[in-house]
């Protein structure tokens, strides 16, 4: 090779050279111009949340009290452990550490630590501070703790269905948790950091205070919120029932003092609760009501001045009412009976032939004046307005049916309301389950007159009959105290078949004591119970035991001698 074909190669190399110097500082001067024009707001943004951070300061949670100052819901210290996965060197080490440590499966950890494409996981939510802090002197790189407040219910399955449950996040779920959420959680806080290099904080720029949320006082009393459950808990054992509930209000104030359910649950472990056990059916599940609702049509036709209790009917074991034949509970021959004894002997012939008197435009009228068919203002999650079908969608037979309690579907909480109507002289008091907030006292229930006070005596009087000797709810009686009240046998309808079902009841007695000058209205309602049927076996029990509780506790003076 001569020296100038040398030459002509080596200048040839140099241009080369000389060409990707140059590209290569173009595209540099590109890249540079690019990150500082088109990228330069994101990347700002990402350094300074590289350094800066906004830490959420959750507030506490109200605690929510009975009547009496128990605690029913209250919020407790635990901690919560993170990891960056980024950090973690070893994650099957690191699990097994913190697995040991917080009793948790190394298994279900080493996924969720051996993940780099994350920068934040959690490791155990609102774990125990004890265990935390164990862990947290191990030093462990790439964990960090921070401080939460986890829910606790501190009697357990008492008023589990009355309070519902808040979630992991201090969200809550059902129930009252749910209802007042709003009051309870307060507000969070918030504090800004600025993070060193390696993450630790040196300096905060900005905090707010966090505002804590507001203890609540319900109506509900947990002795006798306990003690209804238990007797609920005996029977379902005893008649071997699907389910129950109980309902004990004041009828002069309307604040519940005992919304109780069977089987129960602890409020602690709601999240292996399956959703139809934590459901408080009191409120949310209408049902038909059987000979309970004879009320209604009873206090209609004495306020229309149609009858007096005294008012005497010729009645047959049997009725027709267009394509239905209606027969009473028990055969018997045709015989006389007042207007009191249809209603304390629970006759369904006599109960129809007052409806007919009455006509359907005013029945459904006075359906509608009891609060059937509209919620009851309980603020309660879910509450059912229950199924009443306007007078216009009625068939022949509704006349037939609708008054002795079937076609047509309550809820318990207004049931008990309109026998409280009865008991407070037949002036209706909205139920309610809050005392006040934060010390301060919630505004009045509504108040509004369904019967005059001298048809609510009356109506009083005539339901003492269904407890005395020859009613249907005998066994409703408690000693030294004169009972109000009324049985209820309702079959289920049975949506397969159509109709109803010949094995499906609902048994159940709803009264006041002392009907003299009541102070406690008692419902109770017994849910496909087997071996019996009758409201009066299978509720009264209840609703006795229940009472007897309730007026001794309550210190009630008798108003009636005692027997032997």
């Amino acid at each position: 090779m001569t020296r100038r074909t040398r030459k002509s190669v080596a200048d040839r190399r140099i241009r080369l050279l000389l060409v990707v110097l140059v590209l290569a500082l173009a595209a540099s001067l590109g890249r540079a111009v690019w990150l500082q024009a088109v990228r330069a707001e994101p990347l700002a943004r990402m350094a300074e949340s590289q350094h800066r951070e906004t830490i959420t300061i959750p507030a506490r949670r109200g605690t929510i009290h009975d009547r009496t100052g128990a605690l029913l819901a209250i919020g407790e210290s635990a901690t919560t452990v993170y990891a960056d996965p980024r950090r973690i060197r070893d994650p099957l080490a690191v699990a097994r550490t913190v697995g040991r440590v917080l009793g948790k499966e190394p298994e279900t950890l080493v996924a969720a630590l051996s993940d780099r494409t994350r920068g934040f996981v959690y490791l155990a939510r609102q774990a125990d501070p004890e265990r935390a802090a164990e862990l947290a002197k191990l030093d462990l790189d790439g964990i960090g703790f921070y401080a939460e407040e986890r829910r606790a219910y501190p009697q357990r399955s008492v008023a589990a269905h009355v309070l519902g449950y808040a979630g992991v996040d201090n969200v809550g779920l059902a129930g009252v948790e749910q209802a007042l959420d709003r009051v309870l959680a307060g507000k969070p806080g918030s504090k800004t950091i600025v993070k060193d290099p390696f993450g630790r904080a040196i300096d905060v720029l900005d905090s707010k205070a966090e505002r804590e949320g507001r203890d609540v006082h319900l109506t509900i009393d947990h002795n006798i919120q306990a003690y209804a459950e238990s007797v609920l808990r005996e029977t379902v054992k005893r008649w071997r029932a699907t389910s129950a509930s109980a309902i004990v209000l004041d009828p002069r104030t309307g604040e519940i003092l005992a919304l109780a359910a069977a089987p129960s649950f602890d409020a602690n472990a709601f999240a292996s609760v399956p959703p139809e056990r934590s459901r408080n059916r009191a409120v949310t599940d209408p049902y038909e009501p059987g000979s309970t609702f004879k009320l209604v049509t009873t206090a209609a036709v004495l306020s229309e001045g149609l009858v007096t209790p005294q008012t005497p009917f010729t009645l047959p074991y049997t009725i027709r009412v267009a394509d239905r034949t209606i027969r009473d509970s028990h055969e018997r021959p045709t015989q006389r009976m007042t207007v009191a004894e249809i209603l304390s002997h629970s006759s369904n012939v006599g109960t129809v032939t007052l409806a007919k008197l009455l006509g359907e435009r005013k029945l459904a009228d006075w359906i509608e004046r009891f609060g059937f068919g509209e919620p009851t203002g309980l603020a309660f999650p879910g509450e059912s307005a229950g199924i009443v079908l306007p007078v216009e969608q009625w068939s022949g037979s509704s006349i037939g049916n609708i008054p002795i309690g079937q076609g047509i579907a309550v809820t318990a909480v207004q049931m008990a309301a309109a026998y409280a109507a009865v008991a407070n002289g037949g002036v209706w008091v909205q139920p309610h389950l809050v005392a006040r907030i934060d010390g301060a006292p919630q505004q009045p229930p509504k108040r509004r007159r369904i019967v005059s006070e001298p048809v609510a005596r009356t109506l009083a009087s005539m339901l003492k009959g269904v407890v005395d000797e020859g009613g249907t709810g005998t066994e409703a009686g408690v000693r030294g105290y004169q009972v109000a009240g009324k049985t209820g046998t309702a079959q289920k309808p049975d949506p397969e078949r159509g109709g109803y079902s010949d094995s499906r009841y609902l048994a159940s007695f709803v009264g006041f004591v002392p009907a003299s000058d009541p102070r406690l209205v008692i419902l109770v309602a017994v849910d496909e119970p087997r071996n019996s049927i009758w409201g009066g076996v299978v509720a009264a029990p209840a609703f006795q035991q229940i009472a007897s509780f309730g007026l001794q506790y309550l210190d009630v003076p008798p108003d009636a001698p005692l027997g032997p």
